[in-house]
């Protein structure tokens, strides 16, 4: 897994609110989960795809 950094205070001057740093590392969490969760969708649809929950019936 690659290691990112967290980006550090702007050029503001002005520190940021504890509020919004917790919504930029939930925004990374997420994207990361989603990277992680696609790669094992693939990993996994080795012959699984007609046991899909979307299916009509």
């Amino acid at each position: 897994m690659s290691e990112e950094t967290v980006p550090q205070q702007g050029g503001t001057g002005q520190p940021k609110g504890l509020l919004q740093q917790m919504e930029e590392l939930m925004a990374a969490l997420n994207a990361d989960l989603s990277a992680l969760d696609a790669d094992l969708q693939a990993a996994g649809d080795g012959g699984r795809g007609a046991d899909e929950e979307g299916s009509a019936g």
